[in-house]
C-alpha cells in the first residue's frame, strides 16, 4: 500500500482489515512487525521553508537528503544530524523525514543541541481510526493543550502515521575540528569526555572507540573560535595524554559521519544493540555484556554494542539504570526494553485511544 496523499492514507487506514506495517523509505526495519506494508514514501515534498524564521515544513515521505540540500543553499542544517541506518542494517532506499521523526533519530550532536524531538514544532498524522489530526504549528511559539508533537516523535508509528512535520533548523557552521586522545581505557575515556563536556569550550561531539583506542571530541563554529577553543581544550585535557587536532573539513565530516552511522559494525556478523545509560555506568556495563565490539557516543551516554548472534544482553546485564534496544538481530527478543508496569499501563492506554483496533505497527514497542 502506497498512498499518494493524506486523504488516500486516511481511507486506507479506515478500511484496513488487518495489521499494517508502517514504513517510510524502508531504510530502518527495526522491530519485528507482521502486517501489510504501508509506505508514506509518495507523500513527499517540502511545503514551506522560511530561512528567516529558521523553520521548514515537509511531508513525511520527503527524503532527508532533499531537505538537507534545500537547507544547505541557505547555510542551514538539521542540527541534530540524523543517523543513516542503511550501512548498519544493509538496506537501500532513501531515509525520509517522517521516519526520522517517528524514531526520534538523533546523532552525535544531541549532547549539545538536543534530539530530533527538541526541534519539532508541529505534526499532521492519521490515527488508527483513519482520522486526520493536526497538532502544533509551523512557527516557534508557545501553545497550550496536549503536546502530541512530542508524543508522536519517537512513537515508531504505533499511535498514528505521520503525513507532515514542521521543525526548526539552525544555521550552518563555518569551521570544524576533531581533537583525538589515544590509548585511553574505557573509564579514562569517559572521564576525559566528561571533562570536555563540563568545560566552557562548547564541545559538540564526544565519542570513544575502544578497538581503535581513540577518544574523539568535536568543536564547531567560526574559524577563529574553533582554533582558540581547540588550543584551550588541548591544555584542559593534558592530564589524559597528548591531544592531536584535525581541522580539515572533509576529514572531520567523515570521522563524525562514521560515528553517527556506526559504520564500524556495518559489515560484521552479529547482533547490534543500542544502550542508553548513565555515562559513569557505561564502562562497567560494557565489561558485563561480553560484546565483540563497542562504540561510545554522547560522552558515554550512548553505547553501541556488537554481540554474537542470538544473545540477549539484557539477561547478562540484569537490572540497570537505562535501556537496551535491539537494532539488528533475532526475532524472538523484544526490540525495546520492557517497560515497568505503571509505564506500560500508560502506554497501553495511549494506544487504545489513538489506535483502538491495534493495527498500527502492532508489537513494535511491546
Amino acid at each position: 500500500m502506497m498512498p499518494k496523499s493524506e486523504e488516500d492514507l486516511a481511507q486506507m487506514i479506515a478500511g484496513a482489515e488487518g495489521p499494517l506495517r508502517i514504513t517510510g523509505g524502508g531504510t530502518r526495519p527495526i522491530g519485528h512487525v507482521e502486517g501489510t506494508a504501508l509506505s508514506t514514501a509518495k507523500i513527499s515534498g517540502i511545503t514551506l521553508f522560511e530561512p528567516g524564521a529558521l523553520t521548514v515544513v515537509a511531508k513525511a515521505g520527503t527524503p532527508v537528503a532533499d531537505i538537507e540540500k534545500a537547507l544547505a543553499k541557505e547555510n542551514q542544517r538539521l542540527a541534530f544530524e540524523p543517523m543513516d541506518h542503511r550501512a548498519l542494517l544493509g538496506t537501500t532506499g532513501k531515509p525520509t523525514i517522517g521516519g526520522v521523526v517517528a524514531a526520534n533519530v538523533s546523532g552525535p550532536r544531541r549532547i549539545s543541541v538536543g534530539a530530533c524531538r527538541d526541534f519539532m514544532l508541529g505534526v499532521r498524522f492519521v490515527d488508527g481510526a483513519g482520522t486526520v489530526i493536526k497538532n502544533g504549528g509551523r512557527v516557534m511559539k508557545n501553545v497550550t493543550g496536549y503536546d502530541l508533537v512530542k508524543l508522536m516523535t519517537g512513537a515508531y508509528g504505533t499511535l498514528g502515521v505521520l503525513t507532515e512535520v514542521s521543525m526548526k533548523v539552525l544555521p550552518g557552521v563555518a569551521a570544524q575540528a576533531t581533537l583525538t586522545l589515544d590509548g585511553l581505557d574505557d573509564a579514562q575515556a569517559v572521564a576525559a569526555m566528561s571533562a570536555a563536556l563540563s568545560s566552557p569550550y562548547e564541545v559538540t561531539g564526544v565519542a570513544h572507540d575502544p578497538q581503535a583506542g581513540k577518544t574523539v571530541l568535536r568543536l564547531e563554529g567560526f574559524a577563529n573560535s574553533v582554533a582558540y577553543r581547540a588550543e584551550a581544550l588541548t591544555k584542559h585535557l593534558a592530564k589524559f595524554g597528548t591531544v592531536t587536532v584535525d581541522d580539515n573539513a572533509k576529514s572531520v565530516q567523515a570521522t563524525w559521519a562514521a560515528i553517527r552511522d556506526v559504520t564500524a559494525f556495518a559489515d560484521q556478523d552479529g547482533d547490534v544493540w543500542r544502550l542508553s545509560v548513565k555515562p559513569s555506568d557505561a564502562p562497567g556495563l560494557v565489561a558485563k555484556m561480553g560484546a565483540k565490539a563497542v562504540q561510545y557516543d554522547w560522552g558515554g551516554g550512548l553505547v553501541w554494542a556488537l554481540t554474537d548472534a542470538g544473545r540477549d544482553i539484557r539477561a547478562a546485564l540484569g537490572d540497570f539504570d537505562g535501556h537496551a534496544t535491539l537494532i539488528r538481530g533475532r526475532a524472538d527478543v523484544p526490540t525495546f526494553q520492557p517497560e515497568p508496569a505503571p509505564l506500560a499501563a500508560i502506554t497501553a492506554g495511549l494506544r487504545a485511544k489513538f489506535d483502538p483496533c491495534g493495527i498500527l505497527n502492532p508489537g513494535m514497542m511491546t
